[in-house]
């Protein structure tokens, strides 16, 4: 095995390790905090003689404003039951989330990027009426997609569809060998070792030849898998980079949304995105819960515009004088004439625009034959739940596929909490034997398909910046059919008997985690 090329020196492990690390620093920091803000409370109940009336009053107040505001009923519900058994806390918690602490400015800025760029991309002319006349009730999501974002349906792009991260690493370094002008990078996760390796060299060696490359990671790698200088680390290389809402010692609602990203555009005329991040378990180069299920998909043509857009918006939040135009000319043209439809989009937590879920529910709303999912996480809300039910119960089928061995025990008892339900309903439910699968997959009547980052949980629908590709009638949604039926042969079906077996463990976490779900 060649040695791995690395900026920084691997983490070491054990406990010493942790109590000298700036993340546990940060930790204490905010249990203090917290310390002080429950002592206050405690204080204050002993001070006041009209305590409990007081504790009435803030649960009162607490249920008028979640019956009155317009948040989702499944976290609605979990305010209710906090506010139940700590009325004063979990008022005080409500208000802190809810006036936006912490990621105010964050939430403006964003705003202010989507509208500065509502028209930045315009719709290719006569490719939405073409859709149309060819399929009256397919412009509908591309029609919803524009109002939520700067997100134009596409007829001139080439989609491969890679059903392995070893697949889609091979085609990335290839492509990555091919830049001229720029390369654009934002992912969720990146960790040294063998895969970042090899990309990094590419990296440096391109920047040595001219070409702008940006790197943009999410924060919480500074607490999981990169130093917190790793940023200066790659700007001493030639590589322009940040990080997304880095981890600071302070209390704040702002850590609770997440850059989960995976984008990669070189020149403007290819972009990657899927479930593959930059670490060597997604290629199973590194084993940690069995063999990595993971894909990817790869766009060359007019469709890869929404992805530099993309990138630019969360790379200007910091900025004063964004710049976008130069890099969202179209430089891309597709090899021969490719088939169907394609809409690259994105999904902010911070509005009301709830577009991951809204894509997948559409799709199994309008599905006549079958609707196949690929997902590592089963955690959805009350309407994506319904949504799946209904279409079960009205004839479609509806497989989906899950982990066999989980990377989070608290998400894979969740998951199975819903399991009977689903299984009443006629959807059918299966579990990935040789390990963990990490693809977020959506595949209907052999016409729709989404690859993306968004997982079917609170956290992605609700809480993360994530991305995706809808298509229709492409070319590859064969390909992505045959890889789900592959792997289907490999999994285990779950059914009522399997359920009543089930660890004790697993059913009594996941019943009570349900009332904090939405909120996880």
């Amino acid at each position: 095995m060649s040695e791995v090329y690395r900026l920084s020196k691997p983490r070491k492990k054990g406990l010493l390790n942790l109590v000298f690390s700036r993340f546990f620093v940060i930790l204490v920091l905010i249990i203090l905090q917290i310390a002080v803000i429950i002592s206050f409370y405690t204080w204050l109940g002993k001070l006041l003689p009209f305590f409990p009336v007081i504790t009435t009053l803030f649960t009162v107040g607490g249920i008028i404003y979640l019956f009155n505001c317009g948040m989702d009923s499944s976290p609605r519900l979990s305010w209710m039951l906090i506010i139940a058994i700590l009325p004063i806390t979990g008022v005080a918690l409500l208000v802190f989330t809810q006036t936006n602490i912490g990621h105010r400015k964050t939430k403006k800025r964003v705003a202010e990027l989507i509208d500065e760029t509502s028209d930045a991309l315009a719709q290719p002319e006569g490719v939405l009426e073409k859709l149309h006349n060819e399929t009256p009730s397919a412009d509908d999501l591309a029609r919803y997609l524009r109002r939520c974002g700067c997100f134009p349906v596409y007829d001139r792009t080439e989609v491969s569809f890679f059903p392995l991260g070893e697949d889609k690493f091979a085609a990335l370094l290839e492509e990555l060998k091919k830049a001229r002008e720029f390369i654009f990078m934002e992912y969720f996760i990146i960790d040294e070792g063998y895969m970042w390796g090899e990309i990094l060299k590419i990296l440096e060696a391109k920047v040595k030849e001219g070409v702008e490359v940006r790197v943009l990671y999410d924060g919480m790698l500074e607490v999981s898998t990169l130093p917190s200088n790793y940023a200066a680390l790659l700007r001493q290389r030639g590589i322009k980079a940040k990080v997304f809402a880095p981890i600071k010692p302070f209390v704040s609602s702002h850590y609770n949304y997440r850059d989960h990203r995976k984008i990669l555009v070189i020149d403007g005329k290819t972009a990657f995105t899927g479930g593959v991040n930059l670490a060597d378990e997604y290629i199973n180069r590194r084993e940690r819960f069995g063999h990595w299920k993971d894909t990817a998909v790869m766009l060359r043509g007019d469709a890869v515009s929404s992805f530099t857009l993309m990138f630019l918006q969360m790379w200007n939040l910091d900025e004063t004088q964004p710049v976008f135009a130069p890099w969202l000319e179209n430089r891309s043209v597709p090899a021969g004439n490719p088939s169907g439809y394609v809409i690259p989009y994105g999904d902010c937590p911070l509005d009301k625009n709830k577009v991951g879920e809204m894509v997948y529910m559409d799709i199994l709303n309008r599905a006549e034959d079958y609707v196949h999912i690929m997902t590592p996480y089963l955690i959805p809300d009350g309407e994506l739940e319904t949504a799946l039910q209904f279409a079960a119960q009205r004839g479609v089928d509806v497989k989906l596929i899950l982990p066999g061995i989980p990377d989070k025990a608290y998400a894979f008892a969740l998951a199975k909490s819903h399991y009977m339900r689903l299984l009443k309903a006629g959807v059918e439910i299966y579990e990935y034997t040789p390990g963990f699968v990490h693809a977020k997959v959506f595949v209907s009547d052999d016409q729709k398909a989404v690859v993306g980052t968004i997982n079917l949980d609170y956290r992605s629908l609700y809480h993360n910046f994530e991305c995706a590709v809808y298509m229709y009638r492409t070319g590859c949604i064969p390909e992505i059919e045959s890889d789900f039926r592959k792997t289907l042969a490999k999994c285990r079906r779950v059914t009522p008997e399997t359920i009543k077996n089930e660890k004790l463990s697993y059913k009594l976490m996941g019943g009570l985690l349900q009332f904090i779900a939405p909120l996880m």
